[in-house]
Formats: C-alpha cells, sequence, structure tokens
C-alpha cells in the first residue's frame, strides 16, 4: 500500500505557472492524471521510481515537467503557460514500472483552475 497526498492547486491567470506536489510513504513510479468538469481522467504526466524516465501526453508537451526529490518522498509537477483548458483537479498515483498504466486508488486530488 502506498499512500499519496497532492498539494499545490489554486487559481492562476491563462499564461501563468503553478507547481504541484505529491507526498509518497512508499518510493515507486509515479503519475498526474486530471480530470475537468463533466470529463473522464486523463493522463498527464509520469516519472519512474529514479527519476530517469517520463511520459507525457502530447497536450503538455513543452508546458509541463515532472520530476521527483527522493530524499523529501516527493514528486513535483512544475506547470507552464497554462491554458483554460487546463483547469481540473489533478492527482497523483502509483504507475507500473513501465508508466503504461495505473496501481492502486485514488488520493484526495488539488484543484487547478486557469483563467481566461
Amino acid at each position: 500500500q502506498v499512500q499519496l497526498e497532492e498539494s499545490g492547486g489554486g487559481l492562476v491567470q491563462a499564461g501563468g505557472s503553478l507547481r504541484l506536489s505529491c507526498k509518497y510513504s512508499e518510493e515507486s513510479a509515479v503519475g498526474w492524471f486530471r480530470q475537468a468538469a463533466g470529463q473522464e481522467r486523463e493522463f498527464v504526466s509520469a516519472i519512474n521510481s529514479h527519476g530517469g524516465t517520463t511520459r507525457y501526453s502530447d497536450c503538455v508537451k513543452g508546458r509541463f515537467t515532472i520530476s521527483r526529490d527522493n530524499a523529501r518522498k516527493t514528486i513535483y509537477q512544475q506547470m507552464h503557460s497554462l491554458r483554460p483548458e487546463d483547469t481540473a483537479v489533478y492527482y497523483c498515483t502509483r504507475m507500473t514500472a513501465t508508466l503504461n498504466s495505473r496501481l492502486g486508488s485514488w488520493g484526495q486530488g488539488t484543484q487547478v483552475t486557469v483563467s481566461s
């Protein structure tokens, strides 16, 4: 069992930046998903346990960066050039080592709202 807790969401103007954090209790590959109102959850980014491999959805490539600090047991997602369509609840989740699938249950999430 891996415990995850997201934080760092908030309200930002279009073109602005936010950094999300995800604290974990046990080291593993981790990914970020998001769910906009009325939409299905979608994959955003993922990182392996050592931080040497990452994967991104096409819609966030070049704008979002996932990273990790294993000494602090924290996963980060730095988000730049935010757009209104990035508005969603963002969740971190355990991933398989291949970064292709998620594992475990969903956590609390953190709300990101981008104003136009």
